[in-house]
């Protein structure tokens, strides 16, 4: 175990990892589940979308930040309680805000398929480019 007045370098380095996995494995996930729901659009793909299959790396994605960012804080001298305090709920907020963001999307997808997907009801608009329609 490390001292206090050590900083978690190996948990800081833990948490990346954790996070670049998990977020690696979400994204292999979600790709696979929405081929196949492109192949037969079936509304159990889009329901395993909201399942365990999806939540359980997007929650090792936050697990990993949520570790990274409290180490990060501690080895600029902060105490584990504020570190963690701090992180903890941050990384709550931010995980829950994407997670509800997905799952409008999901619901998008589900009632009007892939080109009723409108990306400014989604406030994303301006971070994705869209093609003008009267381009095709």
């Amino acid at each position: 175990m490390y001292n206090s007045a050590d900083p978690p370098l190996i948990l800081l380095v833990a948490g990346l990892f954790i996070g670049i996995t998990s977020c690696t494995a979400f994204v292999v996930t979600l790709k696979q589940l929405l081929k196949e729901w492109s192949k037969n659009r079936s509304t159990r793909n889009l329901a395993n979308l909201r399942g365990a299959q999806v939540f359980f790396p997007f929650s090792g994605v936050a697990v990993g930040i949520c570790i990274f960012l409290a180490s990060c804080l501690q080895v600029f001298a902060f105490s584990e309680i504020i570190a963690y305090g701090f992180s903890i709920p941050l990384t709550v907020l931010m995980a829950g805000l994407v997670w509800y963001q997905l799952t409008r999307l999901f619901n998008q997808l589900e009632e009007k398929g892939l080109r009723g997907i409108d990306l400014d009801d989604l406030s994303l608009g301006k971070i994705i480019p869209q093609q003008n329609p009267r381009d095709n």
